[in-house]
C-alpha cells in the first residue's frame, strides 16, 4: 500500500497511460489474479440502490452498512483524489474441495461455504494487491490504496463497471468464464488510467438462484433481504437465529453456496490455481457431532488463518447446534446436544435446547 507517497502524476515524465494499464494487467496476472479491469468512480445508480435497500432495513444487524453508506459511493472521500479503481478477481473453488452439492446431501456433515475452507482470502488478496500498488507507484507515481473488504466499498458495482463480471439476480457477481466462485479486490488510484468497458448482463430469463434459495432471501431479481439470508444468519448475525428460519438452514453452518451453485454459468468455472485456497482437512467435510465437541481452544486452533475465526466460538456452536437440530436423529447426535444443554453461553443453550426439541418431535412422529 502506498498512501504515504507524495508524488503527483503531473510531476512525472510523459506516461502512456494505455500502455501502463496493459502493464498493470500483466503484473496482476503474475501475482495470481484471474482478471483485472479499470473503471471510473461514478456510482450514482448503484448508490441509489443501496439507499433503497438500507431504507427497507434489509441490512439487518449490519449497522456498519448504514454508517458508511456515503463513503461506499464516493471513492474520493475514502481515498483523497481517487479518480480510477482497479478491480481484480481471484478464483477460489479448489479442485480438492468436496463438491458443495455433495455436502448438502450428507445431513450429518457440516456444509461450510467453499470460500472459507482455505486461507483467509483477505490476507491472500491484500498482500498481493499491496505489491501491485507498489509496482504501479514505482512506475508512475500517484497515490494508491489496496482494499479487500477492509473499507466501505461497492465492490460488485465497481467490478461490473470495470468489466470483471455482472451482478446477477442473486446480487452476486458472475462471469461467463468463471461462474461466481471468486473473490474481488480493489486498488483506488489517483492515476488517470483508461477505463474498460462495463460487463453486459447475461442472466436472461433464468431464475434458478431465486428458486433455489432455502429461506427465500432473494425476494425478486436483484433484490436480497439479508435478514433471511443463510450467509448473513450464520456469519454476520450476532444474536439468536429466528426460530422459523432454523429448519430451513439444514446443515449449512457457515455461509451458503446454494444460489451460486444453482447458476448455469458455473459449468464454465475453472478450478482455482492458488494453493492458499486448498481445503483444510477439519473444515472441508466435517462431522457435525465432532464440531460441536470443539472447545474454544480447538476452534481457535482449527480455524487459525481462516475467515471463519472472526465469528468466534460461541456463534460457531450456535450454528452447529442448528445443524444438529436438522440432522437425522441418532444416539451420537442426542449425546452431543445433551452435553451442551447447560453450556455457559445462553445463546448456545437456547439453540441446543431447540435442537433437542426437534429430535423429540421427530421421535413422536415415528
Amino acid at each position: 500500500m502506498s498512501d504515504h507517497a507524495k508524488s503527483n502524476p503531473a510531476d512525472q515524465p510523459a506516461i502512456n497511460w494505455r500502455d501502463l494499464a496493459g502493464q498493470i494487467k500483466l503484473w496482476a496476472s503474475a501475482l495470481g489474479f484471474d482478471a483485472v479491469g479499470i473503471t471510473d468512480t461514478e456510482l450514482g445508480e448503484h448508490s441509489r440502490h443501496l439507499q433503497r435497500w438500507l431504507a427497507q432495513q434489509r441490512h439487518g444487524e449490519m449497522q456498519w452498512m448504514q454508517r458508511h453508506a456515503g463513503l461506499r459511493a464516493a471513492p474520493a472521500q475514502l481515498h483523497a483524489d481517487t479518480i480510477r479503481v482497479i478491480s481484480v478477481r481471484m478464483d477460489y473453488l479448489h479442485a480438492d474441495a468436496t463438491a458443495p452439492q455433495a455436502l448438502l446431501e450428507q445431513p450429518h456433515t457440516a456444509a461450510i461455504s467453499r470460500y472459507a475452507i482455505g486461507r483467509d482470502y483477505h490476507k491472500v488478496l491484500r498482500s498481493r494487491l499491496a505489491r501491485l500498488a507498489k509496482q504501479i507507484e514505482q512506475a508512475a507515481g500517484g497515490r494508491h490504496r489496496a482494499l479487500v473488504d477492509s473499507a466501505p466499498v461497492l465492490e460488485k458495482a465497481l467490478a461490473e463497471k470495470a468489466g470483471i463480471g455482472w451482478i446477477g439476480k442473486h446480487t452476486n457477481l458472475l462471469h461467463q468464464d468463471a461462474g461466481g466462485w471468486f473473490f474481488l479486490g480493489e486498488i483506488y488510484t489517483t492515476l488517470p488510467l483508461p477505463i474498460d468497458q462495463p460487463s453486459q448482463n447475461h442472466c436472461g430469463s433464468c431464475t434458478r438462484c431465486i428458486d433455489i434459495c432455502p429461506t427465500r432471501a432473494i425476494t425478486g431479481p436483484y433484490q436480497l433481504d439479508a435478514r433471511l439470508c443463510i450467509s448473513y444468519l450464520t456469519i454476520e448475525h450476532q444474536s439468536a437465529i429466528p426460530e422459523p428460519l432454523r429448519p430451513l438452514i439444514g446443515n449449512r453452518i457457515y455461509g451458503c453456496d446454494d444460489c451460486i451453485l444453482a447458476c448455469p454459468w458455473n459449468k464454465f468455472a475453472q478450478a482455482a490455481s492458488q494453493p492458499d485456497f486448498a481445503p483444510r482437512d477439519p473444515l472441508d467435510a466435517p462431522d457435525l457431532v465432532e464440531l460441536f465437541g470443539w472447545s474454544e481452544t480447538d476452534f481457535l486452533h482449527y480455524t487459525e488463518g481462516t475467515a471463519i475465526r472472526r465469528i468466534g466460538h460461541e456463534r460457531w456452536l450456535r450454528n452447529v447446534a442448528v445443524g444438529l437440530g436438522n440432522a437425522p436423529t441418532t444416539p451420537a447426535v442426542i449425546k452431543a446436544l445433551e452435553a451442551r444443554r447447560d453450556d455457559p453461553s445462553e445463546l448456545v443453550r437456547e439453540h441446543t435446547r431447540w435442537a433437542l426439541r426437534q429430535h423429540a418431535d421427530q421421535a413422536l412422529l415415528c
